[in-house]
């Protein structure tokens, strides 16, 4: 007998298209979002992200391997290098839900990954069309973060300009802000 085919998403399903924008006050957007008659999908929810490298080969070629626990469960996310399209992150994004993340855990040490960085934030979902906006409360700041096609036309609707989004990650920029405040810890939890 043989397996049944396996489902794969469609090629838009796999790329991520996102803005990132820093210093957001995330009640006036919240306020924006609900004008705009936006679909809230989740309230504001803790999320706990391991990121995962072996030798460095992954950060070396720009990509993230990421266990994310939150309130839905955990999700192991891979993300290949990114390209900008003027200030939209345009990457290969592949993802899946975890039943049990310990278990993922150790099956990614199997295979020589270790942690090499962890961040947390509470992140608030909405949908506007196509598009997801995450409110995204951290160690550093708030962000929102507009993801889909037509991300930027939502981003401007908000107030938002598409040319001032932030191109670094939440990586990036905690490294940068460590290197700015040497006092910190190393890793960017609210701990």
């Amino acid at each position: 007998m043989s397996p049944e085919p396996v489902s794969r998403p469609a090629a838009d399903d796999s790329v991520e298209r996102e803005l990132k924008f820093a210093g957001v006050e995330l009640s006036a957007l919240r306020e924006r979002l609900a004008q705009l008659e936006a679909e809230r999908v989740n309230a504001a929810a803790f999320e706990d992200n391991w990121i995962f490298d072996r030798g460095g080969e992954l950060v070396q070629g720009d990509r993230l391997l990421r266990l994310r626990i939150d309130g839905q469960g955990a999700l192991l996310t891979f993300k290949g290098p990114p390209r900008f399209e003027e200030n939209v992150k345009i990457r290969a994004e592949h993802e899946t839900r975890i039943d049990d993340p310990d278990r993922m855990r150790a099956i990614l040490e199997s295979l020589g990954y270790q942690i090499v960085k962890r961040y947390q934030k509470m992140r608030e979902v909405w949908r506007l069309g196509g598009v997801t906006i995450s409110l995204d409360h951290t160690p550093i700041g708030d962000f929102a973060e507009f993801e889909g096609t037509g991300g930027d036309r939502v981003a401007k609707r908000c107030g938002f300009e598409p040319q001032s989004a932030e191109r670094r990650n939440y990586l990036r920029l905690w490294e940068d802000h460590v290197k700015e405040h040497p006092e910190v810890a190393e890793d960017m939890t609210f701990e």
